[in-house]
């Protein structure tokens, strides 16, 4: 298996090579040159199988050689050792023909951790065979930092500087991030919102003397083993309702793409789905775009579900290179518009992402009602997230189709938003009972990218 970029001038990459770099070093994002496929009968068999069984069926494919069938068995063993869950991702049902796909049973409470500890897994396998050492920059709008602390600390192939912007995370989130006491993570606070952590990043990994210098590596959902590993459930949720038999739909809470994307490339791969839909808050650049073609940045407004708070979205790009025919120097002028703004999709390009892809919006108000009409309903009670997701799916409508909302977060990461809304604050997990009472250790940094580089050649050196 071979991997290009979006953007058409890097390098073809092994899938060791793309997980290993993360951003392209012509700033694109790395994907298969193909997508294998499934057959309908590959597909029922995953029937009764274990979440590592079907996530070893799924993902083989797109690894190769990377890893020997008992290598990567025992890789996957080790990634969901730890969860809280012995389905890893169990299905409740909501409603009539309604599901929640419940994704918040790993170690920080969030479905970056079905990636993030594989990530982990794998990078540790690689670097010991290899012998080297890297350093891990991740930006985050609360989420996938604290995944990727926990996955990474204390390995020792690996320094992790894990960027969020200040005061715009949970206390959770931000707990999550900064009580780690492992030398080798890193948590800064930087002065400004998600898009400009993204941002600095990115400057990072296009500034090759550093990249070089300090052997950069990114575990954002730029990295294509991120996305991959969320294919799995896709699998297998819909195999629990009666794929490849019965089609399903799913309505995915998103900001950043990466998790509805990876829905995308279940489907391409011969999932029988029948909508994938976008799920945005008060945030709807994507709900914009996919509604009318016009792609333009209006700032981020802070909301009660601040993981979606974004406007510069990195996986729609992946996207976007299938819209435009897989055409490498269109989805450049593209990213190049961006930069001064936005752009407009093409008609040709939107009517395929239109064809692919449904779209709604939840505002703060229906978000907070939502929180507590289910609760009232069901007794469930969903993180801010997630109940984002059940509007955008109930106003979509419901057919003899399934409809499986991901429930993104547990409930405790966000209980301010909770309890103002329904009444319930909901407890963090017994493991998680001490994280008020923690010691933090974060470093307050401003949005320069020369001052956070100066600050990550320093910490590595010492």
């Amino acid at each position: 298996m071979r991997y290009i970029s979006t953007r058409g001038t890097a390098p073809v990459l092994t899938f060791e090579q793309a997980m290993l770099t993360g951003l392209a070093r012509d700033g694109g994002l790395y994907v298969p040159e193909t997508i294998p496929t499934l057959s309908r009968s590959e597909i029922a068999e995953m029937a009764g199988m274990t979440y590592e069984q079907i996530a070893f069926r799924v993902m083989k494919p797109f690894i190769g050689d990377t890893f020997t069938d008992a290598e990567f068995t025992g890789i996957l063993a080790r990634t969901y050792a730890g969860f809280g869950h012995v389905a890893r991702a169990p299905l409740v049902q909501l409603g009539p023909n309604h599901f929640l796909l419940e994704l918040f049973h790993g170690p920080t409470l969030a479905f970056k951790d079905f990636a993030m500890q594989l990530i982990g897994q794998m990078f540790q396998f690689a670097l010991n065979r290899s012998g080297e050492r890297v350093t891990i920059v991740g930006a985050t709008s609360g989420d996938t930092g604290s995944a990727a602390i926990e996955a990474f600390r204390g390995l020792d192939a690996v320094d992790v500087f894990i960027l969020y912007p200040h005061g715009r995370v949970s206390e959770v989130q931000r707990r999550q991030m900064t009580t780690p006491s492992e030398a080798n993570v890193h948590a800064l606070a930087v002065d400004g919102d998600f898009d400009d952590c993204q941002a600095r990043v990115k400057d990072m990994f296009n500034d090759f003397e550093f990249r070089d210098g300090v052997r950069l590596a990114g575990v954002n959902s730029i990295n294509w083993a991120r996305v991959l590993a969320q294919v799995v459930y896709y699998f297998s949720s819909a195999v629990s309702l009666g794929s490849p038999l019965r089609p399903v739909s799913f309505t995915v809470p998103t900001g950043n793409f990466g998790d509805i994307f990876a829905g995308y490339i279940a489907r391409k791969m011969g999932l029988p789905i029948e909508k994938l839909v976008v799920a945005t808050n008060r945030n709807d650049i994507l709900h914009r775009c996919l509604t009318t073609g016009a792609y333009k940045t209006e700032g981020v407004t802070p909301t009660i579900s601040p993981s979606m708070d974004i406007q510069v979205s990195s996986n729609f790009e992946r996207a976007l290179f299938d819209a435009y025919g897989r055409d490498g120097s269109a989805v450049a002028q593209l990213m190049s518009e961006l930069k001064t703004g936005g752009f407009t999709v093409s008609q040709g390009a939107l009517e395929m992402l239109q064809d692919t892809f449904a779209s709604g919006r939840s505002s703060e108000e229906d978000t907070k009602a939502t929180i507590a009409r289910i609760f009232a309903q069901t007794g469930e009670i969903l993180c801010p997230h997630t109940a984002t997701g059940v509007k955008v799916a109930e106003d979509i409508g419901t057919s003899a189709v399934p409809m499986i909302t991901l429930a993104t977060a547990h409930p405790a990461k966000f209980p301010d938003a909770v309890e103002a809304a329904c009444g319930q604050r909901p407890p963090l997990p017994s493991r998680m009972a001490d994280l008020y009472e923690r010691a933090e250790r974060v470093t307050r940094v401003g949005n320069d990218l020369s001052e956070l580089e100066t600050l990550i050649k320093e910490r590595i050196a010492s």
